[in-house]
């Protein structure tokens, strides 16, 4: 339900149809119904089942919308929305995260914690499916998701535009309350229980880490994302 409200709440709505369950009566219903009709749209109100037949395989909370795709972003687009910035960058760049769930969890982390965008490579990795677009609560439908061929020229090209590329692994010195992360930034995490790659390494400025106590080894790459870019976040309103 979340997702449908988000996606309504953009001016120029991606939503074609909503269906929403004549069962439920409440004030979100009544919030989806609202911001639909400002796109007029009137929404069907059917019986659980059939939003069940709709979605078989989803947990629709009583609501499904249609929708048209996401529009696809590329290196294009990322370096035009760089050049039409008033404040420095401020990046978040997933190495092969290939679980939707993590993927829009750290959609939603990057979203409040001022991020402008955030890079995926287009092989090996996750794209905005329907799980990683609910798992946002919305940040996708506000924060570019940039899809890229080749990450590690994109790094490169990057830092050709004065961005400072900051990737994250276990084994290094440099703590994340060390790093310098004010300025033009890219924060790079990697995929689940593997990190960075060898070559998205090669192409950072600097490697951090996140100092842990207790048992735990590592963090999910969601939380650590959320705590890496609040870091930066702080360190950057200095």
């Amino acid at each position: 339900m979340h997702a449908i409200q988000a996606a309504l709440d953009v001016k120029n709505t991606r939503v074609l149809e909503v269906w929403l369950s004549d069962e439920r009566d409440d004030s979100r219903i009544e919030d989806i119904v609202s911001s639909a009709r400002k796109h007029d749209i009137k929404p069907h109100r059917v019986d659980r089942e059939q939003l069940d037949e709709m979605a078989p395989d989803a947990r629709h909370q009583g609501g499904i919308a249609k929708c048209k795709p996401l529009g696809n972003l590329d290196e294009e687009d990322l370096f035009k929305l760089i050049d039409g910035l008033d404040e420095p960058a401020f990046l978040l760049i997933l190495d092969c995260v290939q679980d939707p769930h993590n993927l829009g969890a750290c959609m939603r982390s990057a979203e409040a914690a001022g991020a402008h965008a955030v890079i995926a490579p287009k092989d090996r990795a996750s794209a905005l499916t329907s799980t990683a677009l609910k798992v946002s609560s919305g940040a996708a439908e506000r924060l570019p998701f940039i899809q890229v061929t080749n990450l590690a020229r994109v790094l490169r090209e990057l830092q050709q535009n004065g961005v400072w590329i900051v990737g994250t692994s276990g084994d290094c010195e440099t703590t994340l309350f060390e790093a310098d992360l004010k300025g033009p930034l890219a924060v790079v995490l990697g995929a689940e229980g593997k990190g960075i790659r060898r070559l998205t390494r090669e192409n950072c400025d600097q490697v951090m880490f996140i100092p842990m106590q207790g048992g735990a080894e590592s963090l999910n790459v969601s939380v650590a994302a959320g705590v890496c870019l609040f870091e930066a976040s702080r360190q950057r309103r200095l």
